[in-house]
């Protein structure tokens, strides 16, 4: 069944405000097409959208400094990562809204209510069919000594593996995370370089056989004309990780209400627009990604088929423990 927005108690409670209504939002999200969903929230509710973008991180440290004189009301991120860092400025406080909280899985929010996922991006693994017989079919088994000098993948800075080495730690435990980690590291065949499109690069140009990158890095050749990467796109085979086990590794796009909205009832409003049918069709879209409300679908993502996504690890353990991500990619020497 659709899910009507203009239900939503926020709604309900702004009808007939007499002042103009507005809303201020910090997003990191650089898409001009997100004009489009913030009109039409403009248009079935009257309140305006004011958007102000920047890097995530530099948004955080903006929030940060405002204080409690900031005009944010809403900000907007890529991974549960980041949002850990938001959360660790004291900047956010809970959304507390029961419209959200029927609409998005509870593994895809935080468990005090302090930000949700509005869309999902898997991180997988990626094979040069012409190369690669036995591809690994988990993530575990990317350390396997087998693939000693074939795997490309990015920095232990990159958000991104910080979130996935975190998954690994609450699924495996720290030890066995670390030994992940240094086993990885062995089978790199370059020093870790660039983005996601990078990785994908290296089996085309053969530096490597595999690549981890998140699914849609793939997706955009065939939506848009990648350099080096559309013309080259039958030869990458991908491989969904442990399908016989917890099922892969999904992080988010975030939205969360900033602790000192100004004003918190058209920010509610807002993060409940966000688990609309239109909303979540667009986000998921746009950037071929996964819609986080079950039931709405994204044809952009059928050419890769369907697939168990793990979703028994939290997300917001990618958030909590992120440092310690980061200290075993320090203490392997992961680049």
């Amino acid at each position: 069944m659709l899910r009507s927005f203009t239900l939503a108690t926020s709604l309900v409670a702004l009808a007939g405000t007499a002042m103009a209504a507005e809303v201020n939002v910090y997003s990191s999200r650089h898409y001009d097409s997100d004009d489009a969903l913030y009109n039409k929230f403009t248009e079935e509710t009257g309140i305006t959208v004011n958007r102000i973008e920047g890097k995530a991180d530099e948004l955080i440290a903006r929030l940060e400094a405002e204080g409690d004189n900031s005009p944010a009301d809403v900000f907007i991120t890529v991974d549960a990562g980041r949002m850990a860092r938001a959360e660790e400025t004291e900047i956010l406080q809970p959304y507390n809204s029961e419209v959200i909280n029927e609409a998005i899985p509870a593994n895809l929010r935080h468990p005090d209510d302090l930000w949700f996922g509005v869309s999902q991006r898997a991180r997988i693994i990626f094979y040069a069919k012409d190369r690669v017989e036995n591809p690994p079919q988990t993530y575990e088994a990317l350390a396997d000594p087998q693939y000693e000098g074939q795997i490309c993948i990015r920095s232990s800075t990159n958000i991104y593996n910080q979130s996935l080495l975190a998954s690994i730690i609450e699924a495996d435990g720290a030890e066995a995370a670390k030994e992940w980690a240094a086993g990885v590291a062995e089978n790199m065949a370059r020093e870790p370089q660039g983005g996601d499109t990078d990785q994908l690069l290296g089996i085309v140009s053969g530096e490597c056989d595999i690549a981890v990158s998140n699914h849609y890095y793939y997706l955009r050749a065939f939506s848009e004309e990648v350099e080096g990467l559309t013309s080259n796109t039958d030869n990458i085979g991908w491989v969904w990780p442990n399908q016989d086990g917890r099922g892969t590794h999904v992080n988010l796009t975030a939205a969360a209400m900033a602790k000192s909205a100004p004003n918190p009832e058209e920010a509610k409003a807002l993060l409940e627009f966000l688990t609309s049918d239109f909303a979540q069709t667009h986000f998921a879209s746009q950037n071929n990604e996964y819609p986080a409300v079950e039931g709405v679908t994204n044809e952009s993502t059928d050419r890769l088929g369907e697939f168990k996504a793990d979703t028994t690890t939290p997300t917001a353990v990618f958030a909590s423990k992120a440092k310690e991500a980061q200290a075993i990619f320090n203490e392997v020497n992961w680049p």
